[in-house]
């Protein structure tokens, strides 16, 4: 008998909500040992994985998914090492399970602890990239939690195979096969059922784009953390080292467009603008960047520049397209950033410490870079090894999302007979 969608979501809730009570209680070794075998599987289905993504491929090309969207979806061998490697990285983190936050004692005599615990069973919701099936897996796992994902249709065959090795290494190391489940479907349905599984998952989190964010928070019964849109800035102050500023804004474009981290704006200060301008385009042309100008901009660019209108300013292209601006002060780009920005990733270059520190100070964004590249926020670079996502909310977690976040607390509380009055 063919279930439905909503039994199949029903029986997948059932099995995480059981082996997300017998991780829970695994070791650190026991933890870390599943993540070695999960390592070597992946390694081992290289080549079966590689077909599955193929066809991926194939099937989004047929279907006109951008060339950056599909960068996203490749895989191939240095990928899928890469991806092995990162899922090896977790087992040299420190387990954060146990770790006594705060304890103290309280006059009647009894002492209380607040300590780290799994948060139980995790949804994952996201598009296009089939890595992230690894690193939550792996993520979930070292910190006790179950993990129910839920890729999308650019990449179902390559995250099915993923999650194939990944349950194939859970068994090896004689935790439950159910820790790590792939809802097997792309029928945009299953997101709807799966943000009103509240009686199996404890917490949901939506990686993708506006529209499948928004499905998410309107539907879930649950807590949400979103990983909302990337639109990133680097402003380029008058007080700038302009060739570092140009590899900082080139690296930030260009070294991987279709990511949430990559700029999207660059703002130039106008005591600047004409000195930077020109050569920071050149290398931006030389890379096959589409620029989109203001005023100010297409005056000294020329009319290879395409005028910026409004939506420039709150558009997250995910690809080789950037936006400029000119303004007259620090207190005009952060105004911009604020109003315009996403409060994900915005960075400053400048040579002046004093209007850096003002500019980090009043950047509200999940990171904020003085001469450095955004795309430095990212889980491994930040020292937490792979992550789940970067989460634009204030609560519960903020940034890159490592082992710490994926993690609740309890209180535990002992007596000798105490009884309140």
């Amino acid at each position: 008998m063919t279930l439905s969608l909503s039994e199949v979501l029903e029986q997948i809730g059932q099995r995480a909500a059981a082996a997300s009570r017998i991780l829970a209680q695994a070791t650190t070794a026991e933890k870390n040992e599943a993540l070695l075998a999960i390592a070597r599987r992946i390694e081992q289905a290289g080549e079966t994985i590689l077909t599955a993504n193929e066809a991926d491929l194939r099937a989004g090309a047929e279907n006109g998914l951008s060339s950056a969207l599909l960068d996203r979806a490749r895989l191939d061998q240095k990928r899928i090492h890469t991806i092995a490697n990162s899922v090896r990285e977790v087992v040299h983190l420190t387990d954060p399970l146990g770790e006594v936050l705060k304890e103290w004692s309280r006059p009647n005599g009894l002492k209380i602890s607040k300590r780290r615990v799994p948060i139980g069973v995790i949804g994952i919701i996201y598009e296009s990239r089939p890595n992230v099936t690894s690193d939550a897996a792996s993520l979930c796992l070292k910190t006790g939690n179950a993990v129910i994902l839920r890729g999308g249709s650019e990449a179902i065959r390559s995250n099915m195979a993923l999650a194939d090795a990944v349950s194939k290494g859970c068994q090896d190391a004689g935790l439950p096969e159910y820790s790590v489940q792939l809802v097997p479907s792309t029928d945009r349905a299953a997101v709807v059922l799966m943000a009103q599984l509240d009686r199996y998952i404890h917490l949901i989190i939506p990686r993708g784009g506006r529209s499948l964010i928004e499905a998410v928070i309107s539907a879930a019964r649950m807590p949400v953390i979103k990983h909302f849109d990337g639109i990133c800035a680097a402003y380029v102050d008058r007080a700038a080292d302009l060739r570092m500023a140009e590899r900082i804004v080139v690296n930030a474009k260009c070294q991987r467009p279709g990511v949430c981290n990559a700029i999207e704006t660059m703002l130039v200060h106008e005591e600047v603008a004409h000195q930077f301008l020109p050569d920071c385009a050149d290398a931006l042309w030389k890379r096959g960047v589409e620029l989109r100008g203001d005023h100010l901009a297409r005056e000294i660019l020329g009319g290879k520049v395409l005028p910026a209108i409004e939506e420039d300013w709150r558009t997250e292209y995910l690809d080789l397209i950037l936006a400029i601006k000119t303004v007259r002060s620090l207190e005009e780009a952060i105004e911009h950033i604020e109003t315009y920005g996403s409060h994900h990733s915005d960075a400053i270059i400048t040579e002046d410490r004093v209007v850096a520190q003002k500019f980090l100070n009043q950047v509200d964004s999940a990171a904020v870079f003085w001469n450095a590249s955004t795309r430095f926020n990212d889980g491994a670079e930040f020292g937490f090894g792979a992550e789940i996502g970067i989460s634009t909310d204030r609560l519960h977690a903020r940034g890159p999302m490592g082992l710490e976040e994926l993690t609740s607390y309890k209180y535990l509380v002992e007596g000798t007979g105490q009884v309140r009055g």
